[in-house]
């Protein structure tokens, strides 16, 4: 039995919960990581998980070998790093996730340049739009846009994302711009269908009325400031002749002219500094929201893992990143 080998199978399946997706992980059939195991709980005399067909859960005397593994395995991670070229040689492989039309302009672009400082790291890209199981799909990391629900996951803020009205010089040509959120009733309005995800309407940042003044009075005057409790997050729902589930054609038909659309930075900054776009509403623009890496734990993280989360923040800082993309 290689002993090392069968540690690494135990604490893949304990950490992920399934022989499938360990094994999935690795790139060997279940019944290989299975026999593993079997080999691993004979040698010891012990048994280490007990495994139903719909969940594997560890006994207590595999949880307290748990620990012991992931502790050995991190010093032999670190033992390779320390005599290995320059003592940062990342290997193994990579299985990272972010959101479809993020991902294509922020993070594939990324994925060849960061190999080519890591040769010895293989990765595996996934861009879906559903929020990915990390620990039951073996992923190592995702990136997400937007505010995080608590969860046992660990998240890392590695960017800001504002969210802008944005149209193209001719449209504003055309219908006027607007003055104040309110006026966006009298615009075509390029939104998400009712079957998105985008429930709560567009955000934007109003003054908070006076004593017996109403929601347009106080707009009239704009009395935007910092202010403590001067101003309010709004939420709006305008209406337009065309609507679709999908951000990327949104974001096609507002650059084609037939409307004003909501769009995160990430999306528009280079149609922005471009001048293809302009944005409309700025004095208006809610607060930011994040842009994170999220990974399941900090204890143990293999060094590609950090080295990959390091080179996104790196990237992600650069003034002119957003406006390139």
């Amino acid at each position: 039995m290689d002993k090392l080998k069968a540690f690494e199978s135990f604490v893949s399946v304990a950490t992920r919960g399934s022989l499938t997706a360990a094994a999935k992980a690795e790139g060997v059939a279940p019944a290989i990581m299975g026999r593993r195991l079997d080999a691993l709980e004979e040698h010891l005399g012990v048994k280490l998980l007990v495994r139903t067909t719909r969940r594997i859960s560890l006994t207590h005397e595999g949880s307290a070998f748990l620990e012991d593994c992931q502790r050995l395995l991190s010093d032999v991670a670190n033992a390779e790093a320390s005599v290995s070229e320059g003592g940062v040689k990342a290997t193994g492989h990579l299985r990272i996730t972010a959101p479809a039309g993020f991902g294509r302009r922020h993070v594939a672009p990324l994925v060849p340049r960061f190999r080519a400082e890591h040769p010895d790291v293989t990765i595996s890209l996934n861009l879906s739009d559903r929020v990915v199981d990390l620990a039951g799909e073996g992923f190592d990391c995702a990136v997400r846009v937007g505010d995080m629900p608590d969860s046992s996951l660990v998240s890392v803020r590695i960017a800001d994302n504002r969210r802008l009205c944005v149209a193209t010089p001719d449209y504003l040509a055309r219908r006027g711009t607007p003055r104040t959120p309110t006026d966006l009733v009298q615009h075509d309005c390029l939104t998400l269908s009712s079957d998105a995800s985008q429930t709560r309407g567009w955000a934007f940042r109003v003054p908070r009325p006076a004593s017996g003044e109403t929601l347009e009075g106080a707009l009239a005057g704009a009395r935007i400031s910092q202010a403590d409790g001067s101003i309010e997050v709004m939420h709006l729902k305008p209406g337009g002749p065309l609507d679709c589930s999908d951000g990327q054609v949104l974001h096609d038909w507002c650059l084609a002219g037939y409307g004003i659309a909501w769009r995160s930075t990430w999306e528009v900054e280079a149609e922005i500094s471009a001048g293809g776009l302009v944005e409309v509403l700025d004095l208006f623009a809610a607060p930011p929201n994040g842009i994170y890496v999220v990974f399941p734990q900090r204890k143990h993280m293999p060094l590609r893992v950090r080295l990959w989360i390091d080179f996104l923040k790196h990237n992600y800082s650069q003034p002119g990143f957003w406006k390139a993309a």
